[in-house]
């Protein structure tokens, strides 16, 4: 069976840290350091995480680069992004969180990961990215957060 395909987003490796997010988050990341998934890390997520402390980009570095691609924005993103924005699914303000939803469906994650239950978790805002990638010819993607990826073994 092939693996799967998951897009991070910048709130995942946050996550691996704060109280709220981490017993879900850190198996998911075991299972990533087992090499189970296939990751889509991208320079949105890597700017992002700039001023970020020690420790999470140390966590971004034990990313295994067999099984991990990086991606860059680029126009074709840029103008998906701007097409949610123009959809109505969110507002400008947003449109990092765009990129991010772009990057992930040009690049044929399987699915997005995240834990931005306001921006991209979030069924009504699901709907729309996905409305509009079908207007524009693109596949459907599955969001979802980390919870939802625990093993059955957990």
């Amino acid at each position: 069976m092939k693996k799967l395909t998951l897009y991070l987003d910048t709130s995942v490796f946050g996550g691996y840290f704060d109280k709220e997010f981490k017993e879900f988050t850190i198996p998911l990341f075991e299972r990533i350091k087992d090499e189970e998934f296939e990751v889509i890390f991208s320079d949105i997520t890597e700017n992002e995480l700039l001023n970020a402390p020690n420790r999470v980009k140390t966590l971004v570095e034990s990313l295994p680069n067999q099984s991990t691609k990086y991606v860059n924005s680029n126009e074709e993103s840029i103008q998906l992004a701007q097409k949610y924005i123009k959809g109505g699914v969110v507002g400008q303000t947003s449109f990092a969180d765009c990129l991010h939803i772009a990057l992930a469906t040009i690049h044929n994650a399987n699915i997005l990961i995240s834990w931005n239950f306001k921006h991209i978790v979030n069924v009504v805002r699901i709907l729309g990215y996905n409305s509009v990638n079908l207007t524009e010819s693109y596949k459907q993607i599955d969001i979802r957060s980390p919870r939802e990826l625990l093993s059955h073994e957990e």
